[in-house]
């Protein structure tokens, strides 16, 4: 009679042909081995994603698995850090079979090759409640050299990478199926805004340029308003960002000109996974140039000034604009 549990096949099965680093150790032991680069320091982080919170249920398995991962390798992307590995937690409720598994399995190996971010090992549970997968990544840098938030100082300039309110407009419709109607949205803009939400793009290929340029940077998750106020805060400033010069995709443009109101949600609203940088007047430009070069748009929203106030989001009237919730919360 084998002594195999069955959370051991599961693993052998699903997530062993992932773990091809030889410090993974096959999977078969309790902990795994890991020597960082050297003279590097290592990065870590870990988040998690939770159903019918992060992501619906009735999302793909293999978007699922990909999520979990994207968002913890854009804070190593905003960092300057190189992936080197991930560990994973899975806890999965009756009713998943071997079919969502299997599925899963398959879009976590297509972004371990893609990002060159292998598995080291984890842990599987069940549970009552909705399936949550919670990952730590880490990553390495040169050593004393990882971008932190508390960096910013007076006269930078405030950039962001891509479009920023995509997300947060793609979970609207989630909810909302009408909204693609009401919003003018052809089939295009309603699928880039619904894809946007479903599947972050890691801004990882810009990491070493962010730690060569930026003083201070963070992914945008919980909004760019919620966010940028959390990097001025620790870095003891304050900013001006200029609202229309935020980039839009052309689909979060059409939904703003039908309603207005949706700026709100587009600054406050998360999910982004863009990077939110501060970077000193002379050296925006090799920033940009070199940004443009790895096929990621870098936008000027604004600057760094004196002050602990919140940032001030200025209209295209000169007025402020004013949010109900300026970042999204959990609690």
């Amino acid at each position: 009679m084998s002594t195999e549990s069955a959370e051991d096949r599961l693993i052998a099965r699903y997530f062993g042909p992932l773990a091809q680093h030889p410090g993974a150790l096959g999977l078969v032991d309790d902990a795994a081995i890991l020597v960082p680069p050297t003279g590097c320091d290592l990065v870590l982080k870990a988040d998690a994603i939770v159903g019918s919170v992060h992501f619906f249920a009735d999302d793909p398995p293999s978007a699922v698995a990909r999520k979990a991962l994207r968002v913890n390798l854009s804070d190593l992307a905003a960092k300057g850090a190189k992936p080197l590995g991930f560990l994973l937690s899975l806890a999965l409720p009756d009713g998943i079979g071997d079919d969502w598994l299997a599925a899963f399995a398959s879009g976590l190996q297509a972004d371990i090759e893609q990002y060159e971010c292998p598995l080291f090992g984890g842990d599987t549970d069940r549970t009552p409640g909705p399936v949550t997968v919670s990952i730590a990544t880490f990553g390495s840098v040169p050593h004393g050299t990882m971008v932190r938030r508390g960096g910013a100082r007076v006269g930078d300039r405030v950039v962001v990478t891509g479009t920023i309110g995509d997300a947060s407009l793609g979970l609207r419709l989630r909810k909302d199926h009408a909204a693609s109607t009401r919003w003018g949205l052809d089939p295009k803009m309603r699928d880039h805004l619904l894809d946007r939400y479903l599947l972050p793009q890691p801004r990882n290929a810009i990491a070493e340029a962010v730690r060569r340029f930026a003083s201070a940077a963070m992914d945008v998750s919980d909004g760019l308003a919620g966010d940028l106020a959390k990097l001025c805060r620790v870095s003891g400033v304050s900013a001006t960002i200029d609202a229309a010069r935020i980039p839009l995709s052309a689909a979060a443009q059409a939904a703003l000109g039908h309603d207005a109101s949706l700026i709100e949600p587009v600054l406050t609203g998360g999910d982004d996974y863009e990077i939110l940088a501060s970077v000193s007047a002379s050296k925006l430009e090799a920033f940009r140039t070199t940004a443009s070069a790895l096929g990621i748009d870098l936008t000027e929203i604004g600057e760094i000034t004196v002050g602990d106030d919140a940032p001030r989001f200025v209209g295209r009237d000169g007025l402020p604009l004013k949010f109900a919730r300026p970042s999204f919360s959990h609690f």
